[in-house]
């Protein structure tokens, strides 16, 4: 990798704020550098090569700082939260058994035998975009508390489940590798529970403050690459290591400088160097000649808005349940794994991304939808 090419790939990474600068459109800012990237890449002018090792390798770190920022926007220690954990968990039991059901029937019309790998990313949500759109948007709603729980759960679980459900075969190496990793996670959460526990954690803090040091985040980044180290030998996602590491941390307590520290590293470089990496690495091209393909990532995504718009039938304002439809890291996190496999067909990395692309149009329109009934005070609590 050169600077050109990394000027060119930061400056893709501004897609992000012009497309989402203008408020109406309720665009996540994650789609701006994934376009960007699909336009550069392997898809078209075919400028960045997603495949040199130093593009991967800093995707790969910004993957996992991604996925630890999300972990750690999990309020694991809010009392209301943990409240409508119940509720949360039943709604995305009610979307994963409708999403396993539209899974085994695109398996099945489409012959790739991916039921469970198609039901694990229906039922899936993204946390980090849930939230962002529901911030962007200044969304307010007693229903978004559920929601949270909803989400958070339904990440979890299917960050677990994908390298389980991508391979059958593989399942309990798989298994084995995310429970080494979680176990690694637990153990620095006992760390980070006992050095809470006899003040060192706000020593720490405040030397960091007072001589600039930036101790927690150097100390938040030896574990998860630690974690990443782990992911890597046992042959899972790094996506487990971030986002575990980020509960841990979350269930301690974030601290405040550490948060902005993340801001800058994750939301500023390696995030969006990431979103470019996305969208350069998948060739759509093979979707023309696979057309198929298309027609399965155009299904993928409406069955995830199918899916989670289900619990509308649950009291859940329509344009609400269609916000946790949102998803991107674990369909990339799927191409990834399941081309190191090669468990893949020709063009169905790139339904996978479609899928995952339709969902984040679905969840801006519904973000649209329900920023103008918040904004009636008639419809304030969306009962329509």
């Amino acid at each position: 990798m050169t600077f050109s090419t990394l000027a060119l790939i930061t400056a893709l990474g501004l897609l992000g704020p012009l497309l989402s600068a203008k408020r109406s459109w309720h665009i996540p800012v994650v789609l701006g550098p994934v376009l960007g990237g699909v336009i550069f890449g392997a898809t078209g002018f075919r400028v960045l090569d997603a495949t040199e090792p130093t593009f991967q390798f800093l995707a790969n770190v910004g993957f996992a700082i991604v996925l630890f920022i999300a972990g750690t926007h999990i309020p694991v220690r809010d009392p209301a939260v943990r409240s409508v954990l119940g509720v949360g968990a039943l709604r995305a039991v009610a979307i994963g058994l409708v999403a396993a059901v539209l899974g085994s029937v695109l398996a099945q019309v489409f012959d790739t035998g991916h039921a469970a790998l198609y039901a694990v990313l229906m039922a899936s949500s993204s946390t980090s975009i849930v939230q962002s759109v529901i911030k962007m948007n200044g969304l307010t709603n007693p229903s978004l508390l559920a929601l949270t729980a909803q989400v958070a759960i339904a990440d979890v679980v299917c960050i677990v489940a994908l390298p389980l459900a991508i391979n059958p075969p593989t399942a309990v190496r798989a298994a084995l590798g995310a429970l080494a990793v979680i176990a690694a996670a637990f153990v620095l959460y006992l760390l980070l529970r006992w050095s809470e526990r006899i003040g060192l954690r706000k020593r720490l803090e405040e030397i960091s403050e007072e001589r600039e040091f930036a101790l927690q985040l150097r100390i938040s980044l030896v574990g998860l690459f630690l974690l990443a180290a782990i992911a890597s030998t046992t042959h899972v996602s790094i996506m487990i290591a971030g986002f575990t590491l980020g509960l841990a941390v979350s269930a301690v307590g974030e601290p405040r400088r550490m948060a902005s520290q993340l801001f800058a590293v994750g939301e500023g470089f390696l995030g969006p160097l990431f979103s470019v990496w996305l969208g350069a690495v998948v060739d759509l091209r093979h979707l023309i000649e696979h057309p198929k393909f298309i027609v399965l990532g155009l299904a993928l995504g409406l069955g995830s808005l199918l899916a989670h718009g289900a619990i509308r039938f649950a009291g859940v304002p329509a344009s609400l349940a269609v916000l946790s439809a949102a998803q991107v890291s674990l369909p990339v996190s799927a191409v990834t794994v399941g081309e190191e496999l090669h468990v893949l067909a020709a063009g169905e990395g790139g339904a996978l991304i479609v899928g995952g692309v339709v969902t984040i149009l679905g969840v801006a329109i519904a973000a649209g939808r329900a920023t103008r009934q918040m904004g009636d005070p008639a419809r304030a609590q969306l009962t329509a």
